[in-house]
């Protein structure tokens, strides 16, 4: 059964063509800088044929156009003989109104997205605009949402509700939801084939955006994103936590909500401190001379030991910690500091991560193991689409 994969970003396309339930890839593309006006990058590649497309440039105006590329590569490049060979599109949706788990997408899954918009608008409209492109293209072939809350609903009662006035969450549906569920989970099918059944482990998916999840014997206990994405760890650009009566100190100081929304998305985090980028990259090569660059790290990596060490006493106790996402896998600073400061967990150092594989980083006789699991969204996606369908 081939099932295909879409993760849409921002300003990107990701794709892979699984066959399941082998799980074997027999496609993936990347496309880079939808809908601007200069030329977009995109790479495709055909697994079994070897027949690649990379480096190539043109301007992508919109998903529609990104999507009907690969597609049309799918086909020209012999990865399939036509479209109607794909039973399922998965998608690696955020956020919709009453469907938080894995669902087959119809007209009541894109009304739920519409509806929370305003929680996650950049997220939601590029789906919804990817969603409404394979309507058109593939009209009879099923369409599932993972969910990014899917992973989040065996959160006890406890951790997913504010200390806000409870008819809020009774009428208006406040509420913590999570996400980053389908990294989350790839990390717990990980954890459960390294360490067995019975584990406590802090997943640290680090990226543009980056939130942490605990998980005891595969299921999610707590997670630091929250109803929106603006909480939890500093982001690239969102704000992560903050003190939110500063909102109303700041609309009584001229500025407007407006205002004050687009600073908090677009112009606070790892930007917002530094100065320098919104990318972890850049920021360590100038925090070598930039004050300010060393802070935002110096304040990240705090945040990620707060939020480890308050996971650890949540659980009882921790067995493992994971870094996944582009910082996670690509940051000795980030994670060496961080086995640093936890060092009174009994953490001893190890080798340095295989590049591209699933990586113990510890030394025998270290009571909390931390690995390094490159990202793999996608095939939980795929094993979440095969489930739903089957």
């Amino acid at each position: 059964m081939k099932i295909l994969v879409c993760n849409a970003g921002s300003t990107s396309l990701k794709y892979k063509l699984f066959d399941m339930p082998s799980e074997r890839v027999i496609s993936e593309g990347k496309i880079e800088r939808v809908g601007d006006k200069n030329e977009g990058f995109f790479s495709f590649k055909n697994n079994i044929a070897e027949k690649l497309e990379s480096d190539n440039k043109r301007v992508i105006p919109d998903y529609a156009a990104g999507i009907r590329a690969y597609l049309d590569f799918l086909v020209s490049s012999g990865a399939i003989k036509s479209l109607d060979e794909i039973c399922a599109v998965g998608f690696k949706t955020v956020l919709s109104k009453d469907h938080y788990g894995v669902h087959i997408i119809d007209e009541a899954v894109l009304k739920g997205m519409e509806d929370y918009m305003v929680v996650a608008p950049a997220h939601n409209r590029c789906y919804l605009q990817a969603i409404r492109t394979f309507m058109d293209v593939m009209p009879e072939t099923k369409l599932v949402g993972v969910f990014e809350t899917a992973f989040h609903q065996t959160l006890d009662k406890e951790a997913y509700i504010y200390p806000l006035p409870y008819e809020w969450y009774e009428k208006y549906g406040i509420r913590r939801f999570g996400y980053h569920g389908a990294s989350h989970s790839y990390i717990a099918d990980v954890m459960t084939q390294k360490l067995g059944n019975s584990y406590r482990a802090v997943s640290c998916h680090l990226g543009g955006s980056s939130s942490l999840a605990a998980i005891v014997n595969g299921e999610c206990r707590e997670t630091s994103f929250g109803m929106s994405l603006q909480c939890g760890l500093p982001q690239s650009s969102r704000a992560g936590d903050f003190d939110p009566y500063l909102i109303f100190f700041l609309m009584k100081q001229g500025l407007s909500a407006e205002e004050i929304e687009e600073s908090l998305q677009k112009k606070s985090g790892l930007l917002g401190i530094s100065g320098v980028s919104n990318d972890l990259r850049d920021i360590e090569q100038a925090a070598e001379t930039n004050d300010r660059a060393k802070l935002a790290i110096d304040i990240y990596i705090r945040e990620l030991i707060r939020y480890i060490s308050g996971y650890a006493g949540l659980m009882g106790g921790i067995d493992a910690i994971c870094f996944t996402g582009g910082i996670g896998e690509n940051s000795e600073t980030v994670r060496s500091r961080v086995m640093e400061k936890l060092a009174f967990l009994g953490i001893i150092k190890g080798e340095k991560p295989r590049r591209g594989e699933i990586s113990c980083i510890t030394a025998h006789g270290s009571k909390v193991s931390v690995w390094v699991v490159p990202a793999n969204e996608e095939l939980g996606v795929a094993r979440k689409t095969f489930s739903a369908i089957k």
